[in-house]
């Protein structure tokens, strides 16, 4: 694929389409600022539009068996597939992300898509022995139009891979694209629009003040499922209980610790803290591992070695294979990201590396932060508290469990936490104190599938990724047979 202009359309009831109002929004490389193209930009009446073409739609999509809607998702999969390379390349275009990654997550996409396919014939009710002469049985039946919101830093995965479970339990879906970066999920609609019966999968970009909001309290959308922010979740779930009782998955941002014991491998903990801090995403990952508890006895030593490698994370342009570390996504995340290097809130700490914009003629247009790593970080400290969601890692020393344990749970977030430890008993009886939905031993931040994902507290409500999934996309109705 050449860097010609792109534009990308809304997808309506089975057609590529303009917005109603007929404006679009430019986007923005983040490697250099430059208008790669333009997305249409949605209102509420596209929205309107394709609730009710998603309405249409849904009782036919429901009718079908599930092994009719598996097959169909495995074809927008197969398709996927085909154009995993020219959709990755729009995406890091748009995004800031490196090619490589991204590439993967279209395959990681695609995995995702078969696995729900095969879960299809696993939907089922149950009978109930409650009454010795009566017959209680239990169906499973869609919401019917559901409502999925994509954050930016995987916008065509979570766009696709995300309504899997929806889809293949019989629902219809609107997806609204992340508004600073939808290109890749505009071109995906071409695939969708060409595999799916019309209205069954619909896209409509924009605003989240707009989009976002009609979606969230259009009365005919009774499911919603979120990727984002704390903030946003929060104005979801305002908006939707405004309007009328709604099923809402959250899966938010996270501050995720990475506890180090002192009888580990120091060079395997290195890399896997580093790994573990998505430098590839450039840090924009809800569960990478952002702050780095290290047991005193080894923390020099291991701070050591992991500085010595993110110092090594080579920034630059985001398509080339060797790049470690492309811009942050916008302007508004950059700004963000820059708002923690301030001295008033980095007071106490060690700057180890980073810590500022990268010096260059590469960089003097775009949004570039250097890989960071803050030493010595405590639990008063911004740095501690706060997700900001890029580049930067916060280190910090402990000396016993429970210390250890308390300063893990020391924040508004639970998203995941990972423990390094030669001790089996030790590392469950430290994973069973802590408060985080995923908890990975001897590893950090990975999905695997068919295992859920997502968190405690602030970090969000339900699971998404395993076969729980797609009951959630389900009612349960009861029928009692009076004999």
């Amino acid at each position: 694929m050449s860097n010609d202009f792109i534009k990308g359309k809304l997808l309506i009831d089975g057609d590529l389409v303009e917005s109603e109002s007929g404006n679009w929004a430019d986007s923005i490389n983040p490697a250099n600022e430059e208008v790669i193209g333009q997305a249409a930009d949605g209102s509420r009446a596209d929205v309107s539009r394709a609730v009710d073409a998603a309405s249409r739609a849904w009782p036919a999509w429901a009718e079908r068996t599930g092994e009719e809607r598996g097959e169909i998702l495995r074809m927008f999969g197969e398709r996927l597939r085909e154009r995993a390379e020219e959709i990755s390349r729009i995406e890091v275009l748009d995004s800031g992300n490196t090619y490589t990654p991204t590439v993967m997550s279209i395959h990681e996409t695609v995995r995702s898509l078969r696995y729900y396919a095969g879960l299809a014939h696993s939907i089922k009710g149950e009978t109930i022995p409650s009454t010795g002469r009566h017959l209680h049985l239990t169906v499973r039946e869609p919401y019917g139009v559901v409502g999925r919101i994509a954050a930016f830093n995987h916008p065509a995965m979570f766009s696709a891979a995300r309504t899997a479970a929806a889809l293949v339990a019989g629902n219809t879906i609107v997806v609204k694209p992340p508004e600073s970066s939808p290109l890749s999920v505009l071109i995906m609609g071409e695939i969708a629009r060409e595999v799916f019966p019309r209205g069954v999968f619909n896209i409509v970009n924009g605003s989240g003040a707009e989009v976002g909001d009609a979606l969230v309290r259009h009365p005919d959308v009774k499911r919603l499922a979120l990727i984002g922010s704390v903030p946003t979740g929060l104005a979801v779930q305002r908006s939707a209980a405004e309007v009328a009782i709604k099923h809402v998955t959250l899966e938010l941002g996270g501050k995720n610790p990475m506890i180090v014991f002192p009888d580990v491998d120091l060079d395997a903990v290195a890399d896997s803290a580093v790994q573990g801090m998505n430098f590839a995403w450039q840090g924009q990952s809800c569960g990478s591992n952002s702050r780095l508890l290290i047991h005193e006895d080894i923390y020099e030593a291991v701070l050591e070695r992991v500085v010595s490698r993110v110092s090594a994370i080579r920034l630059g342009d985001p398509m080339l294979p060797n790049t470690g570390m492309g811009p942050i996504n916008s302007r508004k995340s950059f700004e963000h990201v820059l708002s923690f290097f301030d001295p008033s809130q980095t007071s106490g700490t060690r700057l180890m590396t980073g810590g500022k914009r990268p010096t260059g003629k590469a960089f003097e247009k775009g949004f570039w932060v250097e890989p960071t790593v803050y030493a010595d970080v405590t639990p008063s400290m911004r740095l501690w508290r706060e997700e900001v969601f890029g580049p930067v890692l916060s280190v910090g020393k402990w000396r016993s469990v429970d210390e250890v344990v308390a300063l893990s749970n020391d924040t508004d977030y639970g998203l995941s936490a990972a423990i390094w430890t030669n001790d089996i008993k030790n590392a469950l009886n430290t994973a069973k104190r802590l408060r985080a939905g995923s908890i990975f031993i001897n590893g950090s931040n990975n999905h695997f599938l068919g295992v859920p994902w997502g968190g405690f507290k602030n970090s969000g409500v339900d699971r998404e990724e395993g076969a729980d999934e797609v009951y959630s996309y389900l009612e349960t109705k009861v029928i009692n047979v009076i004999l």
